[in-house]
């Protein structure tokens, strides 16, 4: 028996542009002169703003991404396109920041170690020291980076030395329990994602979870989005929810909820490290799962 051929280097192209005729085909006609062959291909066209979406995932032999990227020009060009072309063998470097509930963290380090996550963690970053050891047990660098009010400015300046030195793709608030500042958070846009309890802007402080369970809530849940100036209101990737009912007492509910954190937040990195989540009008994102 001959052997197999090899299975080829696997890409990922997503675009955007005006919704026009013989996109599709212009986009399979690039892959096929390029002796590729098509996964996967999604695409939606919204009507309301006459905005077409797309993500083909496809697999070529023999030719590198950056000879993909620039054979690729043309036909961008010819329709207006906004887009980006991935390798799929690399691996989204991702910094975490946590403060001092971990089980977000806990989380994306075991999904990360099973390779259920495309990702690789060069670096996890603090405002405490509480999970120091546990980066250490994954042989991942620690940074504590205390911040004060006063002292903020210097703060975010080291992180964002960090996330150049790293070479960091991602930023992932992890339950990290500081306000980005509005200069931060533009300087982040589209590569930071945080998550949050469902219960805002109703059960607002430290304590969101023994507020809900005093109004007798019967829905708990997360969302994660990609960070804005605009406080906890950035592009919406994901959202889950859980019922619960009287017989929950608060240490229930709160760890009902982190359960919800957890899984939103692994899926919106997923999604955003396999290039499925793409910016739409406003507020509003284009997900493919």
């Amino acid at each position: 028996m001959s052997p197999r051929p090899p299975a080829g280097q696997e890409y990922v192209l997503t675009l955007t542009c005006p919704e026009a005729p013989g996109i599709v085909f212009a986009v399979s006609r690039f892959v096929m002169e390029h002796g590729g062959n098509i996964n996967a291909s999604q695409q939606f066209d919204d009507r309301l703003t006459d905005t077409f979406f797309m993500r083909v995932q496809f697999r070529v032999d023999g030719t590198d991404v950056e000879t993909l990227r620039q054979d690729f020009t043309g036909v961008a060009s010819e329709f207006g396109m906004s887009w980006q072309l991935h390798d799929m063998s690399t691996p989204t470097r991702t910094l975490l920041m946590v403060s001092k509930f971990g089980h977000c963290l806990n989380d994306l380090l075991f999904r990360t170690s099973t390779g259920a996550l495309n990702i690789e963690i060069p670096l996890i970053v603090s405002n405490h020291r509480d999970f120091e050891d546990e980066a250490a047990s994954h042989g991942i660098p620690f940074v504590h980076i205390p911040v004060t009010p006063e002292t903020k400015p210097e703060a975010e300046a080291r992180l964002l030395e960090l996330v150049d030195e790293y070479d960091v793709d991602l930023v992932v608030l992890a339950r990290y329990m500081q306000v980005l500042s509005n200069d931060l958070c533009s300087k982040l846009e589209g590569r930071a994602i945080n998550i949050h309890h469902s219960f805002l802007p109703s059960f607002k402080g430290a304590k969101p979870y023994h507020q809900a369970h005093a109004r007798g809530v019967k829905l708990i849940g997360a969302t994660a989005h990609y960070v804005t100036p605009d406080l906890d209101e950035g592009p919406i990737i994901e959202q889950d929810v859980a019922r619960v009912d009287h017989s929950l007492d608060p240490a229930d509910m709160t760890a009902a909820g982190r359960d919800v954190e957890a899984q939103v937040l692994s899926r919106a990195i997923r999604w955003h490290a396999e290039h499925r989540v793409l910016l739409g009008t406003g507020n509003r994102t284009v997900v493919f799962r």
